[in-house]
């Protein structure tokens, strides 16, 4: 029988005193509108899994879809337009 045992470093390497950083917390909430997007999507792709999907459930998926690349458009945007120097659009 073999036992499983842990090493220390994994184990501390995620501590109490490692929390994210307030640049690390920014850039979730910059990307959470695409996140949410991507589950609003995968749940309309998850409800036709187990039937036929319908003309309803078709139209669903291509909203989600549309909505979910619009997010990652507008994601990609944002962070082409932060790199540019002086503000420039």
């Amino acid at each position: 029988m073999s036992h499983i045992v842990t090493v220390q470093d994994a184990v501390t390497a995620f501590a109490d005193f490692m929390e994210p950083t307030d640049a690390e917390l920014d850039a979730i909430e910059l990307e959470m509108p695409a996140v949410l997007a991507d589950v609003d999507l995968l749940d309309a792709l998850i409800i036709t899994l187990d039937r036929t999907p319908s003309e309803l459930d078709a139209r669903r998926i291509r909203r989600a879809r549309r909505r979910a690349l619009a997010a990652r458009a507008g994601l990609a945007n944002r962070a082409n337009g932060a790199s540019l120097p002086g503000g420039a659009a």
